[in-house]
């Protein structure tokens, strides 16, 4: 079976038709035993790159990626660093958070992604009562209470909060879909699940901030109508399906 790659890019904004990637971190799934004992880390690759576009100063303030740190790094796309990574992607099964975004950047440069898997649907998917109050990746780190010593927002350090993330979610996911259940199996099970827009069940943020949509949805419809109206404008497919269901179109 293909290994996986767990990747995070960092951009120069939030704009998934506008901005492009500065800087990409993957690294390859460690190799273990029968045990689960680990035999060999995965390789970690981080490389920097100068945008077609400035980044912006928001951005900065997330990622400390400066503009001056990326004035003489070479342009993305085209590069010898797409050319690699486009072969680890056709050969391997991509693991990000949000990953619709990183396609979205990855393509925008030339590479294509095949087979994924997006740990935020992960996420949505098996709380399916509602437990876990947001999903960003930070979030689950520390919810999942995961034992690791990173700096957050750092490529290297967002990678492996996501590798972190993603064991946990797998072995939720086996727990799910029974012992007898192959690695296969699930995994292709996680990349199918990943592939469709989740359904979000509860606000943070807003008026109805941490209700349930599905209570909102009986109270005030009207509500859901305008942000679905929104949504549609921001082409956010996994609010535009989610508030669908709950109005019943």
């Amino acid at each position: 079976m293909n290994k996986l790659v767990f990747l995070d890019t960092e951009t120069t904004g939030n704009d998934m038709k506008k901005d492009r990637l500065c800087q990409i971190c993957y690294k390859f799934e460690d190799d273990v035993d029968e045990s689960g004992k680990i035999l060999k880390k995965g390789e970690i690759v981080t490389k920097n790159f100068k945008p077609p576009i400035a980044i912006s100063i928001k951005a900065m303030s997330v990622t400390n990626i400066t503009n001056k740190m990326v004035e003489n790094e070479e342009a993305f796309s085209g590069s010898l660093e797409a050319q690699k990574l486009q072969k680890v992607l056709d050969e391997n099964i991509m693991v990000a958070h949000n990953a619709k975004f990183d396609v979205a950047m990855l393509e925008a440069d030339g590479v294509k992604v095949g087979r994924n898997i997006c740990t935020l649907r992960l996420a949505r998917y098996l709380d399916s009562e509602c437990e876990i109050p947001e999903y960003s990746l930070q979030f689950l780190r520390y919810y999942y209470e995961t034992e690791l010593d990173v700096v957050a927002h750092s490529a290297e350090g967002d990678v492996l909060v996501l590798e972190a993330v993603f064991n946990h979610l797998y072995a939720k996911a086996s727990q799910k879909a029974g012992n007898l259940a192959s690695r296969e199996v699930i995994i292709n099970r996680m990349i199918d699940i990943s592939s469709k827009p989740s359904i979000i069940r509860k606000f943070v943020f807003g008026k109805y901030n941490r209700e349930k949509l599905e209570d909102v949805a009986k109270t005030d419809p009207g509500y859901l109508e305008w942000l679905l109206r929104t949504k549609k404008e921001d082409e956010d497919e996994d609010w535009i399906y989610t508030l669908e269901h709950f109005l019943g179109k």
